[in-house]
């Protein structure tokens, strides 16, 4: 059975809506216009990388990437090299 994976997004949503603060305040916290942060929370729009960053801090979140295994690395432009040689 394959779990499924939340986007970032959408787990930013659920710490912003955990959060003590209200969202205005975490907006102004981060100077992002509440207007935006209302259609980000309401999934009509996405952030910027900085103000996700700024988000992640104001909340305290430590955001992990990992590497799936399943996506191999990129083979390299060019001639593939010949066999038996």
């Amino acid at each position: 059975m394959s779990t499924r994976r939340i986007k970032l997004s959408d787990q930013i949503r659920r710490a912003v809506d955990a959060s003590d603060a209200t969202r205005y305040r975490i907006a102004k916290t981060i100077d992002l216009d509440h207007a935006v942060m209302s259609k980000f929370m309401a999934g009509k729009t996405g952030l910027s990388m900085k103000n996700l960053d700024a988000l992640a801090d104001a909340l305290g979140l430590d955001v992990v990437a990992r590497w799936p295994a399943k996506i191999l690395p990129r083979e390299r432009p060019g001639p593939k090299p010949k066999k038996g040689r």
